[in-house]
């Protein structure tokens, strides 16, 4: 099986360490099979799709303001 090595800063590594019951290879093994994933599946669904770079982020802009108004008017109702 290949070997692949990840880095991480000091600070995460001490915190990792309060907890050597944790295969930590394995939890980072399943978190870029998880990943992997999502973005085969995304590659699926988006593969037969015509939309450009910039209508994507044209409707990813319109849901993120449609989300914002919708959060707001809902802490308007608290």
């Amino acid at each position: 099986m290949p070997t692949v090595t990840v880095s991480v800063d000091e600070q995460l590594k001490r915190r990792m360490e309060k907890h050597p019951e944790i295969n930590w290879s394995e939890v980072t093994r399943q978190a870029i099979e998880e990943k992997i994933s999502e973005l085969e599946l995304l590659d699926e669904l988006t593969a037969d799709s015509t939309l450009s770079a910039e209508d994507a982020a044209e409707i990813s802009e319109r849901v993120d303001e449609n989300v914002r108004a919708e959060f707001d008017r809902l802490r308007e109702d608290e």
